[in-house]
């Protein structure tokens, strides 16, 4: 019996460490002039790979529909950019990127991840 519930709990923290870290069917968009939506919701930020462009203002509406505490808040690293998200009322997130490069954006625990990618400037 002991042996079967160790199973069970190593099977279900790499079920977790496989869907919140590793799992890589991420959609990807490219963000436009007006605000791109993003759904918070079943522990995942929908879509969770965004494409910018260096110096070009960036606009994100994020709508949470997880009850989850750890989905309260958005930080976006490296960016200095962060906002509560309140359940069922849509937040507009805007900030323009600088600098191009990768920058993640998790809840404050890390758990809902997502990833901007922000593009050199076309000249």
């Amino acid at each position: 019996m002991t042996l079967l519930v160790n199973i069970l709990g190593l099977a279900a923290a790499a079920f977790i460490v496989w869907w919140f870290w590793l799992s890589k069917n991420r959609p990807e968009v490219k963000a436009g002039d007006g605000a791109l939506d993003i759904i918070v919701d079943g522990g995942v930020y929908e879509p969770s790979v965004i494409r910018a462009s260096a110096g070009k203002p960036l606009r994100l509406r994020f709508i949470r529909k997880d009850k989850n505490p750890c989905a309260e808040k958005v930080i976006f690293s490296g960016l200095g950019v962060s906002a509560d998200l309140p359940l069922g009322q849509p937040r507009e997130v805007g900030f323009t990127p600088e600098n191009p490069g990768e920058y993640e954006f998790t809840c404050q625990m890390a758990m809902y991840r997502g990833k901007l990618i922000v593009e050199p400037a076309r000249q």
